[in-house]
């Protein structure tokens, strides 16, 4: 397969491109700014916020497959546009379209979010993530819409958040739920997702909530260090507006995919 990675400079688009490598497919990825550092990968600077780029680049790879990663936390040109160049583009060269979403577009709630519930960002990210989502879907209603949670594993920015939270650096939400998964098994569930039909929303996230706090401990048992020095809050305390409980019932995926999504307790037993 020729596959292209958009955002391949990122946590998860490097480990899509690591399987990818190893299954045997071409593969093609983009940065911005951070260089790939893939061994295997042809890699391309790209501006995902130039229409005429994105679409240059798709032309002259013309890929089967694209997988689409990339965000901004603070950009909406990004998140936002940026999706809809990359679907446009696809949809142009006949490229079978994945596109990465995110929990974070849900406002919270005590029941789970199923797949196909509509967004109700309450910020701007959420509202660029959801505002991404209309466009590919309009673009392309035969692109895999991929709705995921935090992303844990060696180097992940969650993990880092949690260490630093032990050491006191920062400070952790108990009342901040989420279904945290792991890099590579996102990445495995992405990539059985390219050479398949299925269209629309679909939950990839673990299958266990916990909160953020509650993350940090898992984090201290797995690293060996005390967990006393653990800095806790609330999003009231803290005097935010934020999404508080986000679960994702993935039990769709789960009965698609091969690729078994693991608990975080199990990941950091």
């Amino acid at each position: 397969m020729n596959l292209l990675v958009v955002g391949a400079s990122g946590f998860l688009g490097a480990e899509v491109c690591r399987q990818a490598v190893a299954a045997g497919h071409r593969v093609v990825g983009t940065y911005h700014r951070a260089a790939v550092a893939v061994p295997g990968v042809v890699a391309h600077r790209l501006d995902v916020t130039d229409r005429a780029a994105v679409r240059a680049l798709l032309t002259g790879v013309r890929p089967d497959a694209v997988v689409a990663t990339p965000y901004r936390y603070d950009d909406w040109a990004v998140t936002a546009d940026g999706a809809a160049h990359i679907a446009v583009a696809a949809a142009e060269v006949g490229a079978r379209l994945v596109h990465l979403s995110s929990d974070a577009l849900h406002a919270g709630r005590p029941k789970p979010y199923a797949d196909e519930d509509v967004p109700t960002p309450l910020h701007a990210y959420g509202a660029a993530k959801a505002a991404a989502e209309t466009a590919v879907r309009a673009v392309d209603p035969g692109a895999a819409l991929v709705r995921t949670s935090l992303i844990v594993g060696e180097g992940s920015k969650q993990i880092q958040l949690c260490r630093d939270a032990l050491a006191g650096r920062a400070t952790l939400f108990t009342d901040e739920l989420r279904c945290p998964v792991h890099v590579a098994d996102l990445a495995a569930a992405v990539l059985e997702l390219v050479p398949g039909d299925y269209a629309g929303l679909l939950n990839v996230a673990g299958p266990e909530a916990v909160s953020r706090a509650e993350l940090g401990l898992l984090v201290a048992r797995y690293d060996g260090v005390d967990a006393g020095g653990l800095r806790t809050t609330t999003i009231a305390a803290a005097g935010l507006h934020r999404p508080g409980e986000v679960v994702l019932d993935s039990a769709r995926a789960a009965g698609l995919l091969r690729t078994r999504l693991r608990a975080v307790s199990e990941l950091y037993a």
